[in-house]
């Protein structure tokens, strides 16, 4: 029969996207019920009957036998002479049921049936791709690179599954080639337009976190718990972790001997630098431990400012700070405080706010990025150095040094 035809006929999509039979029975029949409004005005006194198993499936339409010349609706009624033409003992009052085949349903409304079916079995395979996809947010993936475009690299997964990976969730150093298998995490996931749209980033924090599940059995295993990770994606992290198990020591179980564990991962993001610390909810020592590899002389906290003012040796400064202002930017972001650094004798500093009405603001901050605070700490170093490590001219540079100079000559 033509509906049986028609329904093997979409046996590739039962094959290709793996609906199972019912669902695609379930499909079948809300397709054709829409056909049938738009041919007849209703489908109430339709029958669909589907056997999944046979891959069957029958339409019947069901009216009430009326006196000829009396038929008001023909949708839902049918005249004597017309009912007894199906079978002679049909009588007024009867209700009759009659087969309607495809090819009444009229060549133009076929294929608009085929369009609307094809779009329904999409429509049902972008809800299963978009449910999957929910459930691995934030969870590492790796997909194919299918395509590169200059924002963004288009990755397909092993069931053909389009994953974007953007340019700005890309670590800096990342250079990818057709057919290269790229891990990230799957960052988000949104219905556009009925398409599933599948974002992969390789610059967030959990990214890291994840990472460290998937190399490290203890923290598979959960006997380290990651409890914060801070990014500079490519260039530094750092990564607070703890154990309940006084038996391990969480860091040189992450670290590995030698580096041997953390090795991978470091190479996974692009060499970024990874330091790995000890938790503690004793605040000086977090702190401490987070400005490592500086060793930290004192600290003086403001609870209610998040504020920490650390005391180091002129040679422990530079390590404190990092290059770049990494080290002590990531190191506030681990601890959520504020850091301030202070050199040992530097009671009479004076701090670089103090000059806000000779200098202006925005120069003010590029020395606070690189962790310069205070008028001493910019006197301790070369003008040459800070016109690399800033977005500064040498002439302003100069004209902040004459200014601090007047300062202490007074």
């Amino acid at each position: 029969m033509e509906n049986l035809a028609l329904i093997d006929s979409f046996s590739e999509f039962k094959d290709d996207k793996q609906i199972d039979r019912v669902t695609l029975m379930a499909i079948l029949e809300d397709v054709f019920r829409n056909a049938l409004k738009k041919k007849y005005g209703s489908d109430d006194n339709f029958d669909i009957i589907v056997n999944p198993d046979k891959g069957d499936l029958e339409i019947w339409r069901n009216r009430v036998v009326v006196a000829d010349g009396e038929v008001e609706d023909p949708n839902e009624e049918i005249s004597l002479s017309e009912a007894q033409k199906i079978e002679p003992d049909f009588e007024i009052g009867e209700d009759v049921s009659e087969e309607v085949k495809l090819i009444d349903l009229g060549r133009r409304s076929i294929l608009a049936l085929r369009q609307n079916l094809i779009s329904k079995i999409h429509e049902h395979d972008n809800t299963i791709i978009y449910k999957q996809f929910k459930d691995l947010e934030g969870e590492i993936y790796t997909a194919e690179v299918h395509h590169i475009r200059h924002r963004a690299v288009i990755l397909l997964d092993d069931d053909g599954n389009e994953i974007i990976l953007p340019k700005e969730k890309q670590i800096p150093s990342d250079f990818f080639r057709k057919g290269d298998n790229v891990r990230g995490i799957i960052e988000s996931v949104d219905l556009k337009g009925n398409k599933p749209t599948i974002i992969m980033s390789r610059v967030a924090p959990v990214f890291l976190e994840k990472l460290f599940e998937q190399e490290i059995p203890e923290v598979f295993d959960g006997l380290i718990t990651v409890k914060k990770v801070v990014r500079i994606p490519g260039e530094k992290a750092k990564v607070a972790v703890d154990s309940y198990d006084d038996r391990i020591d969480p860091v040189g179980a992450c670290v590995g001997m030698k580096g041997s564990r953390i090795h991978g991962i470091v190479r996974e993001l692009g060499n970024e630098n990874i330091d790995v610390i000890n938790y503690t909810s004793n605040l000086n020592l977090y702190i401490t431990r987070a400005l490592s590899p500086a060793k930290v002389t004192s600290i003086k906290i403001d609870e209610v400012k998040k504020r920490a003012e650390v005391i180091l040796r002129p040679e422990e400064v530079s390590k404190a700070i990092g290059r770049g202002g990494h080290n002590i930017r990531l190191a506030g972001q681990l601890t959520g405080y504020e850091i301030d650094v202070l050199r040992e004798g530097a009671e009479e500093d004076v701090e670089l706010s103090e000059f806000s009405d000779e200098i202006e603001g925005w120069v003010i901050q590029e020395f606070h990025k690189i962790g310069l605070d205070t008028a001493k700490s910019i006197l301790e170093h070369d003008i040459n150095d800070l016109v690399k490590r800033t977005d500064l001219e040498e002439e302003t540079i100069r004209d902040v040094i004459n200014i601090l100079k007047e300062e202490f000559e007074e």
